[in-house]
C-alpha cells in the first residue's frame, strides 16, 4: 500500500514538474491555480495536525520524554518551502523522483 501511495505522489510531482518547465502559459495558468489551491488547503491541513499541544509540544510528533517543543519539523520545512529565499527552485526540487 505505502509503496503505491508513493508512487503515485512522486508521479504526480513528476507530471507537475514537466508542465512547469515545458507547457505553455495557456495551459500552465490554469493548472498552476488548481494546483495552488490545492497545495494551500493541503499545507494548511498538515500543519494543522502538526499544531502544538497543552504544553506547545507538537501534537503529531511529540511522543515520550524526548519531544521537542514547536517549531517541529514539518513547521520548520513549511518555512523553509514558503518564507525562505535559499536557492533558486531549480536546486531545491530534484531530490525526489517517481520510480
Amino acid at each position: 500500500m505505502y509503496d503505491n501511495l508513493r508512487r503515485a505522489v512522486l508521479h504526480r510531482l513528476d507530471v507537475l514538474e514537466r508542465a512547469v518547465d515545458h507547457a505553455d502559459p495557456s495551459t500552465l495558468l490554469p493548472l498552476a491555480r488548481t494546483e495552488l489551491d490545492r497545495l494551500v488547503t493541503g499545507w494548511r491541513r498538515l500543519l494543522r495536525s502538526h499544531g502544538a499541544d497543552e504544553s506547545g509540544r507538537c501534537a503529531a510528533c511529540s511522543r515520550g520524554i524526548l519531544a521537542r517543543r514547536r517549531p517541529c519539523p514539518v513547521w520548520r520545512l513549511a518555512h523553509q518551502q514558503l518564507l525562505d529565499e535559499g536557492p533558486p527552485h531549480r536546486a531545491r526540487r530534484r531530490f525526489l523522483r517517481a520510480r
